[in-house]
């Protein structure tokens, strides 16, 4: 299976709190660019797709919807916040993989967490940085719980 762990779009740098930061023209701009560039990825299929709960997420969410294939399921899941633990949020992943068996999966996150949870996904793997919008994409195998890093693309702009 496919797993994709992103990056928020480009956000505001103050608001009244840290969740509520929104999105930069550009961060919209730059995250719908990722999703063209990530759309020929799928076989007219996207099973699943995690979403943290900060507007900044919601909103790079919304700007890369059009452009790819409407998921079987979008779930606003509270873990996957900046403060996230990368340890739970794989061992809650592999689990709702294991039930769930779906063939890929979309995870809008952020900063520390997306690089901790690739590593986690990728055994020997050092966390990789993520600047805003960037994509890595992990070849999963459930049986073995082994993951390789396919490709880590960055927005161009």
């Amino acid at each position: 299976m496919r797993i994709y762990i992103m990056r928020h779009g480009e956000a505001q740098h103050f608001a009244a709190s840290d969740a509520d930061r929104p999105l930069t023209d550009r961060g919209a701009a730059l995250s719908e660019q990722m999703a063209a560039q990530l759309a020929g990825q799928f076989d007219n299929d996207l099973d699943m797709v995690w979403v943290s709960p900060y507007l900044r997420a919601q909103q790079t969410w919304q700007a890369m919807a059009s452009s790819l294939p409407e998921p079987k399921r979008v779930m606003t899941v509270d873990e996957i916040t900046p403060y996230g633990d990368a340890e739970d949020v794989a061992a809650y992943l592999k689990a709702v993989i294991g039930i769930e068996q779906p063939e890929n999966l979309l995870i809008v996150s952020h900063l520390p967490l997306v690089g901790y949870l690739t590593a986690e996904m990728v055994p020997g793997l050092q966390p990789p940085m993520f600047i805003t919008s960037s994509i890595a994409a992990i070849d999963y195998q459930p049986d073995s719980d082994s993951g390789d890093l396919l490709w880590h693309a960055n927005p161009e702009g």
